[in-house]
């Protein structure tokens, strides 16, 4: 599925992060969400490396990454600590600057670094997901029974741990199959691979510390800009599900393309065929519309 890419596990002083790398030309960064790894990227990124030099991540805690120890905040695994992750990553690789694309939880990453570290991002672009202040700030029933993982993976432990200890095949099957997506998508070595990381208890346990993070310090972080007036810099390339939540839970609020320039101000987007895991579903299309957008002179 990698065949051009190198593997490599870079340690960025906190965490060994598990990466591949191929290409030439500018930096773009690829992140994942859950439950995947950066698996999810296998058909995106050798399109992509045709035209940039592209590095596939697993997030801390998170496929072949580490799992460093975390704390009653769950600061280790908020997306603050993982944003520097992968500028730490970044830099180690040479990069001073670069593109980055996330999906799902790498998508909060993303945005994350953007605004966190404004002077190393050129171009940021989220798929799936609008930022999680918002999300959490309008949450009801539909996040509550849709998105199950927001409130499930959030509990305190051990009761998710042991959820998803005893369950990794139902979770990824339904999360696969349950989120719009069709589960022809996901070749059988693929849905394995995602099966499997959701096995060893260390990475069960940061992942749901991750969820935690999202449900407490992400979402204070993110308010914390708000009223501090800051804003991601760099233009935003916004993708969605056209099948799926996005496009219909904040229609009344136009949608996520509006809830997205209230932090930046250069956005744009469009909705994609497919479910939630579009990038793997609709792959040309996504790396089409990706490419453009990296691609693309700086329209300032």
């Amino acid at each position: 599925m990698f065949g051009i890419f190198q593997s490599m596990e870079i340690d960025t002083g906190e965490a060994g992060i598990f990466i591949r790398r191929a290409g030439n030309g500018p930096a773009l960064l690829l992140l994942h969400g859950f439950p995947q790894t950066h698996l999810m990227w296998r058909d995106v990124a050798p399109e992509l490396a045709e035209r940039f030099t592209v590095i596939c991540a697993d997030l801390r805690g998170y496929g072949a990454s580490a799992c460093p120890s975390s704390d009653s905040a769950h600061a280790p695994y908020a997306k603050r600590a993982m944003a520097a992750d992968m500028a730490a990553l970044m830099a180690k690789l040479g990069f001073g600057s670069f593109m980055v694309a996330g999906h799902d939880r790498g998508g909060r990453v993303a945005y994350r670094m953007a605004l966190d570290h404004p002077g190393r991002v050129e171009k940021l672009a989220v798929l799936d997901i609008v930022a999680t202040a918002d999300a959490w700030d309008r949450a009801d029933a539909r996040l509550a029974q849709g998105y199950w993982p927001w409130s499930l993976l959030a509990q305190p432990e051990p009761l998710p741990e042991l959820m998803l200890a005893g369950a990794a095949e139902a979770v990824v099957d339904n999360a696969l199959g349950g989120w719009g997506s069709s589960p022809s998508a996901f070749p059988p070595e693929v849905r394995q691979a995602y099966v499997d990381a959701l096995r060893d208890p260390a990475h069960i346990h940061a992942i749901c510390e991750e969820y935690r993070a999202a449900a407490t310090l992400d979402r204070e972080h993110d308010h914390a800009d708000k009223a501090a007036g800051r804003r991601i810099r760099c233009p935003v390339l916004a993708l969605w599900s056209g099948q799926g939540a996005l496009a219909d839970w904040y229609a009344g609020e136009g949608g996520p393309l509006a809830l997205w320039r209230g932090w930046a101000d250069d956005v744009r987007g469009q909705a994609m065929p497919g479910g939630h895991f579009f990038p793997e579903e609709a792959w040309q299309q996504t790396a089409r519309a990706l490419a453009n957008f990296f691609g693309e002179p700086d329209r300032a």
